[in-house]
Parts: C-alpha cells; structure tokens; sequence
C-alpha cells in the first residue's frame, strides 16, 4: 500500500493491524443468507413460551434489498391524493365556527342552572372570568395547530409527539366526549321542549328522535352540513342578539330594583358573608361556568377541513361571542327576573322562560356527531380501528359506517344511564376538563420530544405550565369537590371506552395471550408438560394463522441517513408501537447529491437480524423526497401515508407534516 508523504514523495506504508483493519467488521457485514432468504435463526439459549409452539413461530423471514421504481400509475395516484387532501379544505372561518359554533353557544343552556344554583348573584362574575380562562388556550391551541394541523387532535398531536398508548387514552376521552356532547344537546333540548310543551311522550324519546334526525342530517356530507349549522347558528345569535337588546329595554324601565331585591334575597340565603365564603361560592361558580364553554375541544378534531390560515379567526369568532352571551345574559337574567324564579326546579328550564334553546341545541348533535367522524377517521387509518370506518357514501362522501357507530355509541351509553341526563352531564362535566387539559400537555410533550417542527405560532412555556400544572387541576379539583359522584360516572365510562379501545389496538398481545391460556390447560389436560416442546401438528392452529396475519401488515419508516442508532431507536419505535412483522425501511435518493448512504444496507441486514420477529425490508426509491413522491410509494405498496414514519423535520424543511401525511417519531 503506497500514501504520499508531505513532501511529496511516495513511499511505502506499512501493512495495518488487525485492530485497525477491522476485519471483524468486515467479516460480521459479509455474512450470507440463502439466496431465497429461507431458513431460520436457531433460538438455542431461549426457550418457546408456549408448550406446544416452537419460537420459529416468532421468525418473520428474512428482509431484502429492493429498487423500486415508481409507475406513472403512482405518480398520478400521488397526485390525486394531494389534489383530495386540498379539496377536503371547504370550511371558511364563519362555516368551520357554526359547526363548533352551536355547541359552545348552546352550552350556555346547561351551564346557566348548575352556575345559577351554585353562585348565586355572583353568577355574571363567575361565567365572565370562566370565559377569560380560555385566552390561556387559545394561543397553546394556535401552536399545537400551526405545527400538527391534523384532524383528530388532540389524539394525533399526542400521537405524533408522544408513545400510540397515550394517544389511544387521549381518543378515549376524546370520544367520549363528542358521545357526552351528542346525548347532553338532544337530551337538554328535550327536557326544554318538554318543559314548555306537553309531549305525548317521555322526553328521552324526543332526545333519540333528535339523534336520529341529525344522523340524517350528517349523511349529507361535512360541507352541507356546516351550511346547516350556520343557518342554525346565525338563528340563535340573532335570537340572543333580539334577547339582549329587549331585555336591556325591560331593564331600563324596571330600574335597578328587580336586581337589588335579587341581591338582598342572595345575601339572605348565606348566613355567612365573610370574604372566605363568598370567594368559595365565585371558585365554584367558575368551576361550573367553564361547562359554558364546552364545544372549542372539537374545533381542532376537524382541523383539515378549515381552509388554511383561518384558525385564529374560527377561535376568535367563538370566544368572544361567549364572552358577551355568558356574561351579559347571565346578568339580564339577574336584572328582570326574581331569584327564586330562577331558582326554582334546581337546574331545570331556568332559561325557558326567555328564550327556547331547542334549535341551537339540537346542532350540538350535529358538532358531536362530525367531530367524532374525524377521530373515527384517524384511528381507522393508523390501525386501531378496522378499515370498514373509512367507508363513504358514493354521493356525499360521508364515512356512513363511523355516523352510524358514533351514534350508536350514544345510544347505549344514554341507555347505560337509564336515560338520566344528570348522569351524563356529571361526567360531561369531567371528561371536558380532562380533553381541555390534554391540549397543553401535548404542547409541553411537543416543545419537548419535537421541539425542530417549525410552527408560526409560539407560546409562553410559563403559560403552557400555568394551564396544566394550576388551572386545570383547580378547575377539576373544584368540580369533583361540588360533587364527588362525577368522578365515579366519568371513572366508569372511561374505563369502558378506553377498554375497548386498548382492545382493538392490541388484537396480537390479546390474542397470544388467548393461546397461551388455552396451551397451557392443553397441555395440562393431555400431560404434555414434560413431553417435546414441538408436536408435528401444533394445537390452536386458527388461533395461530389469525396472529400471523393480523401482523403481517405492512409498516415503514423513512430514513435521510444509515446511522445505525437512529434506525434503531425507529425500528424499536414500531416494536412496541405497532403490530407488525413487515417493516420496510425506505430511503429517497438522488444520485447527484450523494447517491445511497454507504452503511444503509449493511445496517439493514444488522437490524434484520436483531428484530427476527419483524421481516426488515430496505426499498431505495431514486428520487426527490416530497409529498408528491410519498403518496405515489404509499400507493404503490398499498398503504396509507399515516403508516410512513419519519424522524422530526427541522425548520427549514420545505413541507409540512400534514402535507406528507406522515407520523413524525423521533426527535
């Protein structure tokens, strides 16, 4: 071997040592496998957990190398996928508003009584400081937004910043609280109607009627449905606007002595006056006015059907409406009506006497029933949900399996609680709080684990902290204290969502589990415990095949390098997030920038062999890394983009995480 020495000349090198040749790298790289990639890995030093079931059943196979050329076939299917994901843009900033929009300005129906009954005449306070809280989750709203514009949040913002286990318990809740939002709207607006008209039927048949009307109503597809809810929204705004302006009338001519006797009558009724005793009243009466808000948690589940840059807008269009309405009726109702008025029937129709709240009511359905089509949507896509959710109609293209599911849903758990709408509101209650709070914990995990994703919005960490750490617990703390049997209600539900969620997420874990049961009284019936380990034909063979082929679904990774740690920590990733036994590593290359990373391949083979479990497949796609590109190979291997992990992307990446439709899983 000849170098070139400083001054020019060449001379001899001498040969290197065997250290510095690193032979045993070379020789650990150059090991063959059978040209067919047949064969096993002998698991000599660990034992087979089942008794009638070798570990060859835990061998996936062995991975390959592919270059794949993508058809033009995948090109223009890539093509049409971004064209559908532009058109899916079709809520402006009053439409995307309405759909929220009836569920947080008809919240006031049922938060009115519990504040009323619980703060007294210092209700207007309470409902005007629980409105103002929200400015500290607008901004955290607008961040997590700008980053992950992804419909689904915050289940796929928890997803994409944290482990697929704290996402599901984050769906669950999210769930459950569109369930909670459909069955409180049609079951109030019910009990509304009842209270000023005699049914010839129980109310709880009225609220189902409303389920299924606007059921109906949802097949129709998310734009004509948004059209529905602004014509019921801009209806109720101008009744409350009608509402105000004549009860500021009334008001003028009666004077301030309606308002003094309530104030003399509220004072009356609490023996104790001093400061403690009425900060505790305004301290409850906040916890509840925040139910006044419930609706703004849906806006971010149907984030990719608002025409870009019109977010800020949507928020500010409901926050301050709520504001005014809360506050100033809530004040009116003081000013012209006696307390005991108010008072009376507890929580019950306090505001028929002004206004009927059945109309804007009935469209929190519609807000429920379509948020949670968007969840459904999601959790079908990253396989916690079978594919049958994404199923549409020919004409409206409205996932007609996930309307009928949800709603359903609504059914049994409204029937769970024999038709009891205190039941439902108590955990409604919680379950709100509970999704609101998981809005600044995934900023925090984000700033954190995926602090490189560029956003154009930024929020004070002392406010992200301020809102998990001090108001939520407060908020939580002070509704669970008013009456401990919410958190009972809302333990129970959640358990049941979460279950079944957790279920269809780890169908092979549950399934292992089954046959392991079912191998061991096996073996203990037919005293084969000291018998050889591998029969010729292995019991609960359909148990066996259905496991094979619930993992044999496909899951990649894109990857810009060949550092070996980072394809680690990704494939680890998949590991114990996914259940898959096919990982396809696929890396987009150019030749005049590069080329293929030298190590990639060799690396491959090395964490081929380290998972045998999962078959490790590398795909090497000469061309530009772009959406473009990443919908043509999700259509070329039959995928969705949801199963295309990639590390975080930096600042100065040209597209974002919604364009690509990929999960982000690394730092």
């Amino acid at each position: 071997m000849n170098v070139i020495h400083a001054l020019g000349r060449e001379v001899d090198a001498p040969p290197p040592t065997f250290s510095d040749s690193q032979f045993g790298i070379i020789l650990r790289r150059q090991r063959c496998r059978p040209p067919d990639n047949s064969g096993l890995k002998n698991y000599t030093g660990i034992p087979s957990r089942f008794i009638n079931l070798s570990n060859s059943f835990e061998f996936a196979g062995w991975g390959s190398i592919y270059h794949v050329k993508l058809t033009t076939a995948d090109r223009d299917a890539g093509e049409r996928a971004l064209d559908k994901q532009k058109k899916e843009k079709v809520l402006g900033e009053f439409t995307a508003a309405a759909l929220a929009g009836n569920a947080v300005l008809g919240s006031v129906f049922y938060a009115f009584p519990a504040v009323i009954v619980v703060a007294g005449i210092y209700s207007p306070i309470c409902l005007f400081i629980a409105t103002l809280i929200l400015f500290l989750w607008r901004p955290i709203m607008l961040e997590l937004v700008s980053a992950l514009p992804i419909s689904g949040a915050p289940y796929t913002h928890l997803l994409n910043v944290s482990t697929k286990g704290l996402a599901v318990v984050g769906a669950s809740l999210l769930m459950l609280d569109f369930i909670a939002t459909s069955i409180v709207s049609s079951a109030t607006a019910a009990t509304y109607l009842a209270g000023e008209v005699v049914l010839p039927f129980p109310s709880w048949v009225l609220a189902v009627m409303v389920l299924a009307l606007f059921t109906m109503v949802s097949l129709s597809g998310v734009r004509e449905s948004a059209r529905i809810a602004l014509l019921v929204l801009s209806l109720h705004v101008l009744t409350m606007t009608s509402l105000i302006i004549a009860s500021t009338v009334n008001w003028a001519r009666m004077g301030n002595e309606r308002l003094k006797q309530n104030w003399s009558l509220g004072m009356a009724e609490h023996s104790q006056t001093s400061a403690a005793s009425i900060l505790k009243q305004v301290y409850y009466g906040i916890c509840l006015g925040m139910l006044g808000l419930t609706g703004f948690e849906c806006i971010p589940s149907y984030i990719a059907r608002i025409k870009d840059g019109r977010f800020p807008a949507v928020l500010r269009n409901l926050h301050l409406p709520a504001i005014v309405f809360n506050t100033v009726l809530m004040l009116l109702v003081l000013a012209t009506i006696p307390l005991d008025v108010i008072k009376n029937g507890g929580a019950a129709n306090v505001l028929s006497v002004l206004v009927d709240a059945f109309i804007v009511l009935c469209g929190g359905v519609l807000t429920g029933i379509l948020s949670a089509c968007e969840l459904l949507e999601q959790l079908s896509h990253h396989r916690v949900l079978p594919k049958a959710f994404l199923r549409v109609t020919p004409r409206t293209n409205a996932p007609y399996v996930s309307i009928f599911c949800f709603v359903a849903a609504c059914g049994i758990i409204y029937a769970s609680a024999g038709a009891n709408l205190g039941v439902i509101s108590e955990m409604f209650s919680l379950v709100w709080l509970c999704v609101m709070t998981l809005f600044p914990l995934s900023l925090l995990i984000l700033r954190f684990n995926r602090g490189r994703l560029r956003r154009s919005d930024t929020t004070r960490l002392s406010t992200i902290l301020f809102a998990l750490l001090i108001v939520s617990p407060v908020i939580l703390a002070g509704n669970i204290a008013l009456n401990p049997k919410t958190a009972g209600y809302f333990a129970i539900y959640e358990i049941c969502v979460l279950s079944l969620l957790v279920v269809t997420q780890n169908k092979v874990a549950i399934l292992r589990w089954i046959y392991w049961i079912y191998d061991q009284w096996y073996g203990f019936v037919n005293g084969s415990k000291e018998a050889a380990i591998v029969p010729q034909q292995p019991t609960g063979g359909g148990l066996v095949k259905l496991m094979t082929k619930l993992r044999q679904q496909v899951v990649c990774i894109c990857v810009k390098g060949d550092e070996i740690n980072l394809l680690f920590h990704m494939v680890l990733y998949v590991q114990k997030n996914e259940e898959t036994s096919h990982l396809k590593i696929i890396h987009f290359y150019e030749e005049e920038k590069g080329g293929i990373p030298s190590e990639l391949e060799a690396n491959a083979k090395i964490l081929d062999e380290a998972f045998p479990e999962i078959t490790i497949d590398l795909l090497l796609i000469e061309d530009t890394f772009e959406p473009r590109t990443v919908h043509a190979l999700a259509h070329h291997l039959d995928i969705p983009p949801s199963l295309m992990f990639i590390s975080c992307p930096g600042p100065d990446f040209p597209w974002t995480v919604e364009e690509l439709g990929t999960r982000v899983i690394l730092l």
